[in-house]
């Protein structure tokens, strides 16, 4: 029941303007005859920043095999690499198709699209947002003559138009998982001005050589959409100077809090390299310059400070409790036999996902989260719609209960009616004895002679033949 002041088209109406106090719902009988407004639509606003807690529960809710991610999540970035490098592309395209392709890659798991059409659609998109502007087919063939240089082809192949019309239909896809919100982080900017700072242009060159490079295997992790740009630079050139073991008076002089960065977000950064590193040494860039137990010396260094430090913590936000309910779901679907139940995480992202939602809502993309909150507030007193509990006491009559009638009784009715003998005849008796007494389907016979014998069913005036 709507009350009588709210219509429900969204509309106040002309004679008052909303109220937010309580008011008793009345029924009116011209609410009825009120026409109803379409849908106030779904209001998306992107996040520029996802931790690493919610990765794990996007990772969960659409089901993705931790045991493979890493390696599809590697294949993707080096193919977006490599198709790059042949377009002779800039850097700032590689980063910004890694982050698009990252945040595919949270939203749909691998056995719902290909891993390269999902990686060439990110960096088909990251060409129009970067001012780069590459055709479908122009990608598709790189990538194609990457893959078979005995057999080269060119752009105008009929071979490329099907795989085109997927990388249209998937750049929507990426346009609505982004929500239109196309600012990037582009770290080797900053990386090229603090060397230069640090260490001036002769002495920082060798060293940017590692640390540019770095910068490029940083973007097969989760950290580009993690951490901001400085917090990235940083942990770069902490890591470099670690593992070139060059410069290292100058960590003790650098301030985190000076580029507005904390410790624990450093050293998170600085472990989730150290991690790509260890365990994918030969699929990395750096990773090829250097031997692994130096990598491995590192980390070890760098656990032992967060051991020491009650400060610092692998992660920079955690939450125990969510950790542990994470992980009893994680094993409850893997028991079961059903589909993964897909998580609410509305302060992440969308949980509708693209495609799926329905012809009458419409969906507009926000920036500002205040600014949607305070529409959502605006336009929920239109659409809230109230009522009215009330406790009524109705008496009920309640009905004789049927008495249980016994089929095996004698005359199979309620009783003997008046002028009817309660003796009675049995159902194979005579006019004597044999009288059925109600607890067995057939009559006593005084003399021991079953109801099936061949004589006369009297009581005892019967001939006998021998």
């Amino acid at each position: 029941m709507t009350s009588s002041g709210t219509a429900r088209n969204g509309a106040p109406p002309a004679d008052r303007r909303p109220d937010t106090k309580t008011e008793t719902p009345v029924a009116h009988p011209s609410d009825q005859s009120l026409p109803v407004g379409p849908h106030p639509g779904v209001v998306s606003v992107p996040a520029q920043y996802v931790f690493e807690q919610n990765i794990r529960q996007m990772q969960t809710a659409v089901g993705s095999d931790p045991t493979r991610e890493d390696n599809y999540r590697l294949q993707g970035v080096q193919a977006i690499d490599n198709v790059r490098q042949a377009l002779h592309l800039p850097v700032r395209t590689f980063d910004t198709a890694a982050v698009y392709f990252h945040r595919f890659r949270l939203r749909h798991r691998e056995a719902e699209y290909n891993l390269q059409d999902s990686a060439m659609a990110a960096l088909f998109v990251a060409c129009k947002v970067e001012d780069t502007i590459k055709k479908s087919k122009d990608i598709l063939c790189a990538a194609y003559n990457l893959k078979n240089p005995d057999h080269q082809t060119t752009p105008d192949d009929k071979i490329f138009e099907q795989p085109s019309r997927v990388l249209v239909g998937l750049e929507r896809m990426i346009l609505e998982i982004i929500g239109f919100d196309f600012r990037t982080r582009y770290p080797q900017k900053y990386l090229v001005k603090l060397i230069r700072e640090l260490l001036g242009p002769a002495a920082g060159r060798p060293f940017f050589e590692i640390a540019y490079e770095m910068s490029i295997d940083m973007y097969k992790t989760f950290v580009p959409i993690k951490q901001t740009c400085l917090t990235m630079v940083l942990a770069i050139v902490h890591l470099t100077a670690l593992i070139t073991d060059t410069h290292t008076d100058l960590l003790a002089d650098l301030d985190p809090a000076r580029y507005s960065v904390t410790r624990r977000s450093l050293m998170e950064t600085i472990l989730d390299l150290l991690e790509l590193y260890t365990h994918f040494h030969k699929l990395t860039k750096v990773g090829a310059r250097f031997d692994l137990n130096r990598f491995i010396d590192v980390k070890i260094k760098i656990n032992d400070q967060i051991d020491a430090s009650p400060d610092l913590s692998r992660l920079e936000f955690s939450c125990e409790s969510c950790a542990e309910r994470d992980m009893a779901e994680s094993r409850a679907a893997t028991s079961s036999s059903g589909p993964v139940t897909s998580l609410g995480i509305t302060s992440v992202f969308n949980p509708v996902k693209p495609g799926s939602r329905g012809s009458d809502t419409t969906v507009r993309f926000v920036f500002d989260r205040e600014q949607a909150q305070e529409e959502a507030r605006a336009v929920g007193v239109y659409f809230n719609e109230e009522y009215e509990e009330y406790e009524a006491e109705i008496e009920e009559p309640i009905p004789e209960p049927e008495r249980f009638q016994d089929p095996r009784d004698r005359g199979h009715g309620p009783g003997p009616g008046p002028g009817h003998p309660p003796g009675g005849r049995g159902r194979r008796g005579g006019r004597g004895g044999g009288r059925h007494d109600g607890w067995g389907p057939y009559p006593r016979n005084p003399r021991g002679h079953g109801p099936h014998d061949r004589r006369g069913g009297g009581g005892g005036g019967g001939r006998r033949y021998h």
